[in-house]
């Protein structure tokens, strides 16, 4: 059964995300501000149904889907791109799968404890995008990891 994922998560790390964005053809204004922010998610699963916002000081994207059911992704508030994606459970892990101009494009989420992985993955380039971000539980809410996605 896959784990629930409904939660807070605070931003703690992330690495590649500069060669990740240029493999994915995003131009170097926006690649720079995407560097300087430190999303944080939000995330409602309830069933096969789940709601995900990514919230930042820049811009916030929220993405509600239907687990199994193939959907038009709007994307021109990220990078000015539609696409067509279906997001899939494999065994505990969350990934989606994104059709458009960048071939085998795609992310995949899954926790480990308290911490929420992101690992980002396109076909030109070999080095995924890795991010780590904590469940929020108030005022206990401390930063620290260890992860191979994220080091």
């Amino acid at each position: 059964m896959p784990p629930n994922l409904t939660g807070y998560y605070r931003f703690v790390s992330q690495k590649n995300m500069e060669h990740y964005l240029q493999a994915l053809n995003i131009g170097m204004a926006l690649r720079k501000i995407a560097l300087l922010l430190k999303p944080d998610k939000e995330i409602d699963h309830q069933g096969n149904h789940v709601i995900v916002k990514t919230l930042s000081t820049f811009r916030n994207y929220i993405l509600e889907f239907d687990v199994g059911v193939e959907f038009e992704e709007d994307l021109r508030i990220v990078d000015g791109r539609k696409c067509q994606t279906i997001v899939t459970w494999e065994e505990e892990q969350l990934v989606c799968v994104q059709k458009g101009e960048v071939p085998n494009r795609g992310w995949r989420h899954w926790l480990e404890g308290e911490k929420l992985y992101l690992e980002g993955k396109q076909e030109r380039k070999t080095k995924a995008l890795g991010r780590v971000e904590r469940r929020n539980r108030g005022a206990s809410w401390a930063p620290g990891y260890k992860s191979d996605a994220c080091p």
